[in-house]
């Protein structure tokens, strides 16, 4: 298994090389932050750098076994989906809406209206990235119209052995499929996907049909190789790719109830008889890894995160502000000591929020992808409670007034007729 030590070193390596040619940001010892004090530059990729494939990965999680193939680039699609503007590998947005939001790190981003898939801005749109733990939304997508949610799993050693996040399976433990999506969504559990893909019907199956989803919605960006997100070759996806699998998924009831989940009671599991002095591992409450979520971020619907060595830091989300929804997606940026990935991810919000409803470089509305809004239920996102109650109230009040003129009607017109006997 590959070090740590070996991992971050190579990232170290590579990151050097990136900043002397702006062509993305610096990676670091420790995991998406910056230590150097110094700001980081915003990635110049106006020549293009991952038209076709990602950057080069920086350590050997994509070296592909004796005998196998490395997967070829995807086609890039021409026109580009989501119109011609969207073809830019620059910075893509209307000097008019205002400012940018200052010192973004991510080399691909966007902002969009969720609710009508219109895209106010984005850098690199249909750049290739690699998109880290937020491709579990597409897995979700998969698990969303394939299982039940109240089927019961049970865990494998291969399971709670996966490399990164978990949601803590072990032995014995008692699960559902809805303990899985949600330990998957809130804690990023590897093991969750590992989980899952078993009972989609093997890592093969489910990757394909992962692939299948992402193809029917108009990803063209997108090639899933493992279902976690862990790195993989010919892994890729796009800030626009990502924009259509999480404004399809919160069309979803259950895609939103749990990403809105700041906490969630994992089950446990017996104590191990291969370990000894193992005791009764209990249920735990796990807490989500969306920052703005758990720090109570005005009007965040919900998102998810990612991390790898090779994609970096990644975050596709949600938020409401007096009616408008807006959809923001990051791929392969960093933390700054002063300037977090979830600070520059509120500073997106904000743009978005105060841009003019009809502004617009683009749209998500592609051939396969939601075209409606996402929200059809009687919840608090597009209309408040209130604004419907009072919408019934004055409705109830306008009936009963044409009721009492139509009776004050009849009676006129009946003296009228007495009057002209």
């Amino acid at each position: 298994m590959r070090t740590i030590f070996i991992k971050r070193a190579a990232a170290v390596i590579a990151a050097c090389c990136l900043v002397t040619t702006l062509s993305a940001p610096q990676a670091i010892a420790d995991p998406g932050i910056s230590t150097t004090g110094v700001p980081l530059p915003t990635p110049v990729t106006d020549h293009c750098p991952n038209k076709s494939v990602p950057t080069p990965a920086v350590d050997e999680s994509e070296v592909v076994a004796a005998g196998e193939t490395t997967p070829t680039p995807l086609a890039v699609p021409n026109p580009p989906l989501g119109g011609n503007q969207l073809g830019a590998c620059g910075i893509v947005a209307d000097p008019a809406v205002g400012p940018l939001p200052e010192r973004l790190t991510s080399s691909g981003w966007l902002i969009a209206d969720l609710d009508t898939g219109n895209v106010v801005a984005a850098k690199d749109p249909h750049g290739r990235y690699r998109p880290a733990s937020t491709i579990k939304v597409l897995l979700a997508l998969v698990v969303l119209d394939e299982l039940n949610l109240d089927t019961p799993v049970e865990a494998t050693v291969n399971d709670w052995s996966m490399e990164g996040d978990s949601c803590g399976m072990g032995p014995g433990g008692k699960y559902t499929v809805r303990d899985l999506l949600t330990g998957l969504l809130v804690v990023s559990g590897n093991d969750c996907a590992n989980a899952l893909a078993r009972e989609l019907g093997g890592l093969d199956e489910t990757l394909a049909k992962m692939n299948a989803t992402a193809a029917k919605l108009g990803a063209r960006d997108t090639r899933a190789a493992s279902p976690s997100g862990l790195d993989s070759a010919g892994m890729s996806t796009s800030p626009f790719d990502l924009a259509l699998f999480f404004r399809e998924a919160m069309g979803n009831e259950t895609f939103r109830d749990i990403m809105a989940l700041k906490t969630y009671t994992f089950p446990g599991y017996p104590k191990r008889v291969d370990v000894p002095g193992d005791v009764d591992h209990p249920a735990w409450t796990m807490g989500t890894s969306n920052p703005l979520l758990r720090d109570d971020w005005p009007g965040m619907l919900g998102g998810k995160t990612g991390y790898t060595d090779d994609a970096l830091k990644t975050f596709v989300g949600a938020a409401q502000r007096n009616g408008r929804n807006v959809l923001i997606v990051q791929m392969y940026g960093l933390n700054e000591a002063d300037n977090s990935y979830s600070e520059q991810a509120a500073r997106m919000f904000e743009y978005g929020f105060a841009a003019p409803s009809n502004a617009t470089v683009g749209s998500l509305a592609v051939p396969g992808s939601r075209q409606a809004s996402p929200y059809d239920d009687d919840r608090d996102f597009a209309i408040s409670n209130d604004v419907a109650t009072a919408w019934s109230t004055w409705l109830v009040v306008g009936l009963a007034v044409f009721a009492a003129l139509c009776l004050i009607g009849a009676l006129v017109l009946a003296t009228i007729r007495r009057r002209q006997r």
